[in-house]
């Protein structure tokens, strides 16, 4: 296969040539005209025999093919009407994501009250659907980077509506939490959607887009609350969760319009396909490919979790795996806790109105609940706009500091506003603490998300994914029994375990190897090596 130079390495010379002193210019140049001066004498024909003068006319000229790679493609296609396409139907999947999820803190006061269930069977339903994610999150990472991120994402969304929809028939508790769990196994399938979004848009742009996705999640945590104060009071919960999976219907057609990732197809060998894909974008952004052909060299060794705990990624994984089971246990954990003060009357409130002066207590009744009020339900709509509502504040952190220090600085104020909650305060300013907990922890797992999926090179991307998310929902699958179990007995012991865990993880974050601020997204990892730069490649 003839040698091709990538449009990386030309400009890389370019720039080192402007940096050259002008010493070493001048002798680059007598250099050069000393060798051209040679060469015509020897390419004279007086000095050359007739056989070398006939071989000199019929010999070619060779010039080096160019050619470019797929970062080099997203980059030169730059920012236009496809990623406005992508962002909206990739963002859109948060809205369903969000609505399986918080789903469980709106539905808890129903069900507890028509089984009759006990604090720990209510804790044991979230845990469930977390334990469906932690499973499938590992095994949706491997096919995804096997067989293609698309297939598994529109797999995920229907997997997620059809349990979902059986879950508003289930007979009985135990059918429920199994079901959920099903619903969870979907749910971890379509979280890839962030990976295949990730691999379509420029650097330059993933620090001020990727975290606007948390408009969506809060569009979905919002239209769930909205369908508990609207329809569980007048139809049931059960309807409630049908209604819900309506947008997931909608998905499924709308995200036919979502082509595979062109990254994926590469290192799957079918560069056919990578430049269709690569053409149809550029077409539709109005630009131009770069010049030359796309070459990039097939990668054999794809989907494999040895490669995370390898020399180059060990600690990073490592450390990114309590990164992730911090982050979702404590956004769980405030979404959780918010839910369970406001049902039990745990609030430490001055102005507590007559209703809510009702305290828990298991022991005198088989079944107690106070299904939420409009106050509360207000109380919950205004905390979950706390997700989005600091998002200038979050693109500020990534740009400026990059991805640890922000991190580092979240994980703080997380551990700051978990013992605020503790506080007497009045109803106003616990929704007040609530909203900025709920900020500070969606922002944190936005940073987490944007970091891992810039860290893992292509070949692991997935999988790496996979595998963070899967220990992310250990901290789910174990946030309800403290925010709903042990809640009961202590506020100040419920809400203790979470402040610590951030002040860990904000440690284990300084340690973290690379910074990815600004770093193009890898195609490949280097051999017995921990270098992240990308390699050169030559054809």
């Amino acid at each position: 296969m003839p040698q091709c130079r990538l449009q990386s390495e030309e400009t890389s010379e370019r720039m080192a040539l402007r940096r050259s002193s002008s010493m070493n210019t001048q002798l680059v140049n007598a250099i050069h005209l000393q060798e051209v001066e040679l060469g015509e004498t020897s390419t004279d024909p007086s000095n050359n025999t007739p056989a070398e003068a006939g071989q000199a006319a019929e010999a070619p000229e060779v010039r080096e093919p160019r050619c470019f790679t797929v970062e080099e493609a997203v980059e030169s296609i730059d920012f236009g009407r496809f990623h406005i396409m992508l962002f909206v139907i990739m963002g859109s999947a948060n809205i369903v994501e969000a609505m399986e999820i918080m789903l469980l803190a709106v539905v808890s006061p129903e069900i507890r009250c028509e089984w009759r269930l006990e604090d720990w069977q209510v804790a044991l339903v979230s845990t469930m659907v977390f334990l469906g994610f932690m499973v499938c999150g590992v095994l949706s990472g491997y096919i995804a980077d096997r067989y293609g991120r698309w297939k598994v994402v529109f797999g995920g969304f229907v997997w997620a509506s059809y349990f979902s929809l059986l879950t508003s028939f289930a007979p009985s508790y135990g059918w429920f939490i199994f079901l959920r769990c099903m619903v969870g196994c979907g749910v971890a399938a379509t979280s890839q959607g962030f990976v295949l979004k990730t691999e379509f848009i420029p650097a330059k742009y993933r620090a001020s887009l990727l975290p606007l996705a948390s408009i969506f999640w809060m569009l979905g945590s919002m239209l769930i609350i909205i369908l508990g104060m609207t329809v569980v009071p007048t139809m049931g919960w059960r309807w409630m969760i049908r209604f819900s999976i309506i947008p997931s219907l909608i998905l499924i057609g709308l995200f036919l319009l979502i082509p595979e990732s062109a990254r994926f197809q590469v290192s799957a060998g079918n560069i056919k396909g990578a430049m269709s894909t690569l053409q149809w974008i550029a077409t539709m952004n109005g630009a131009t490919l770069p010049e030359g052909e796309l070459r990039e060299p097939a990668v054999t060794e794809r989907g494999h979790a040895s490669t995370l705990i390898g020399p180059a990624f060990r600690r990073t994984s490592l450390l990114l795996w309590y990164t992730w089971f911090v982050a979702s246990f404590s956004y769980y954990g405030s979404v959780l806790s918010g839910s369970e003060l406001l049902e039990k009357n745990l609030l430490c409130v001055t102005d507590a109105d007559q209703e809510h002066q009702i305290k828990h207590d298991q022991e005198e009744a088989l079944c107690f609940c106070i299904p939420f009020n409009m106050a509360d339900y207000q109380t919950l709509l205004i905390s979950a706009l706390g997700e989005v509502a600091l998002i200038p504040l979050n693109i500020c952190l990534l740009n400026v500091f990059g991805r640890k220090p922000s991190m580092c600085i979240l994980l703080l104020l997380c551990a700051v506003f978990f013992m605020l909650v503790n506080i007497c305060t009045t109803m106003f300013g616990f929704t007040i603490l609530l909203f900025l907990l709920r900020s500070v922890v969606a922002m944190n797992f936005n940073v987490v998300y944007i970091y891992t999926a810039e860290v893992y090179p292509t070949s692991v991307r997935s999988i790496g994914m996979g595998f963070c998310t899967s220990f992310s929902r250990i901290g789910g699958m174990i946030a309800p029994f403290i925010a709903q179990v042990l809640m009961s007995k202590s506020v100040i012991l419920a809400l203790s375990p979470f402040a610590v865990v951030c002040v860990i993880c904000a440690v284990g974050v300084a340690l973290l190897p690379i910074e990815t601020r600004g770093r193009a997204l890898q195609y490949t990892r280097h051999n017995k090596t921990s270098s992240y730069e990308s390699p050169t490649l030559s054809f």
